[in-house]
Formats: structure tokens, sequence, C-alpha cells
């Protein structure tokens, strides 16, 4: 489909595997409910605040997640793609980046990855440190030199700068929320949290620049939406950005009515396909420098 890179989230099993999940919570993403030789791992935990019942991936070795299978994680959205559960099993990091380079060979071009580090203040409460295990794995695989087609990403600032300072060179690129604040700034002792919103003002980014090479944004901080939803333009975030040497990236582009701005969905149904285009052009049009979503071929037509 021509991108320019494949963006997984990493979490950690027991055993220290880096694997793929957009959550460490899996019932959703694979058939971990229905394998009755788990069924006494299901726990309830709280994770960044919020509180989680199911099954999670640092409870497991890698051996037995090898095990599952996934399934689609937004059934009631895309019903065609749970033609595919039951497929395929998980895959780790170090698999990911082997298949990015042989498709970089094949295609005779560099294709990148943007790894994002979830739950990484939890997780290394649990005693798994991601970036420790990170820096070992891109080691092994041979991508801890390949900047620019490395980029790492994080809702949290401290592993960022972990991983720089231990030399890894890298793009890094601060995930910012609509709301709340760092997770890790909300559990240290002494640390005044900053909010996300702070972190997009003109003091927030002042603070941010030469401390990582970009910001990535809900697509919904981008745009300038009446208390009814409609959009009546584009916020200036990204020209401030710039303005400061800061990269802006937005999340996540899809065409469900769902996921698109209230102006412009069209009927009733949650996953039938809304006007996106005219929302991808007016978020293209703040000049930013990427985009993330699930559907890489459409924006081609936009």
């Amino acid at each position: 489909m021509g991108v320019d890179a494949v963006e997984p989230d990493i979490v950690v099993t027991r055993d220290g595997v880096l694997v793929i999940r957009h959550e460490n919570e899996i019932s959703g993403t694979t058939d971990v409910a229905e394998r009755p030789e788990f069924a006494a791992r299901r726990t309830t935990k709280t994770i960044d605040g919020v509180k989680l019942q199911g099954w999670f991936v640092e409870d497991f070795t890698w051996q037995e997640l090898q095990t599952l299978r996934c399934r689609e994680r937004l059934p009631e959205l895309r019903p065609l793609n749970t033609r595919f559960d039951g497929d395929e099993p998980m895959l780790t990091l170090q698999q990911l980046l082997a298949m990015i380079d042989r498709a970089s060979v094949e295609q005779q071009r560099d294709i990148g990855v943007v790894i994002e580090l979830k739950h990484a203040h939890f997780l290394r409460t649990q005693g798994h440190d991601l970036v420790t295990l990170l820096l070992a794995e891109l080691e092994a695989a041979g991508w801890q030199q390949k900047q620019p087609q490395l980029v790492i990403e994080s809702f949290e600032l401290a592993p960022l700068e972990r991983l720089r300072d231990a030399g890894l060179v890298a793009e890094y690129v601060f995930l910012l929320e609509s709301a709340g604040a760092p997770a890790d700034e909300l559990a240290t002792p002494g640390v005044k949290a900053r909010s996300y919103e702070w972190y997009r003002s003109n003091a927030g980014l002042d603070s941010l620049a030469g401390r990582v090479h970009g910001v990535s944004l809900s697509k919904r901080d981008l745009l300038r939406v009446t208390a009814r939803g409609q959009v009546v333009g584009v916020e200036d975030v990204v020209q401030r950005a710039h303005a400061r040497g800061l990269k802006v990236f937005t999340w996540t582009l899809r065409p469900e009515n769902r996921y698109l701005t209230a102006g412009f969905r069209q009927g009733s149904q949650h996953g039938a396909w809304g006007d996106w285009r005219e929302e991808w052009r007016l978020i293209l049009s703040t000049g930013l420098d990427g985009v993330f979503l699930d559907h890489p071929d459409l924006l081609a037509m936009v």
C-alpha cells in the first residue's frame, strides 16, 4: 500500500518477550477467554488509573501466548474482518522487524517502524522495563542505528528520554492525549504532573523542543469544533510546533462514522462510512508531517 512505516504497540510477556498488542489486556483481541486452561489467569488490575478485568500479556509466557489466535478488535464496526478470526497467532517485535527488513529488500526502499511503548510506567512497577528490553531487541535485530527508519513514541516522556540517553539512534515522538496527564508523572511522588493540554500550549511546546523530535496529537485537537460538534476551522498547534522545530503527527484517521467528527458523519450507523475524504482533507490542510490510519490505501484518494 506504499506506507512509509508501520506502527506496532508493544507490551511484554512474563518471560520478557516484546509482543505486539494494542493493549496488554487481550480478551478483546485473542481467543484467550475461550481457553479453559487459562481461565484461572483472569484477574483485575488498575493500569494508568483505569480498572480492567481480563487476561494480561505480562501474566503469560511467550510459549503460552503462541497457542492463542487473534481476532478482530472491532467486530461490530468491521464484521468482514471476522472471517479471519482464529487464523493468525500473535507476533513478537522481532518477527515484525524481520518482516519489515524483507519487505524493504523486496520493494527496494526503506520501510520504517514507529514503535509505541505501551504502559511503560505500569509495566516497570511489575518488574518489566520496556526500555531495557527494547534496547536489547533492537540491537539483536540490527535496528539500533536506523534513523530515520526507527521512530519511538510514548504517552510518557521518561522512557523516551531514557532511550535517548542510552544512545539509541532514533526519532522520538511524544504522544499527547486530548485530556489527562502522563501516567508516569501522575504516579511519581514529588513530581507536578503537567497535563497534555499544557504540553500543547506554547510553554509546553517550548519545554519539548530539543527533548523530542515531534509530537503526535489526537485528530480532535487539530480541528476547531463547536459545542454541537460542527467543524469551523483548524487549530494553530501545527504551526506553533513547527516554529519550535517539532514535527507533528496525528492519529487515527478512520472512515467509519463512529470515528469521524460529527459534521462529517453520514447516516445513523456507527459502522457506515461518512464523508471521511473531507475530514481528512481538512486535517491535511494543517500542514502536519504525517498521519496514522487503518486504511493507508484510502489516503491516496484524498
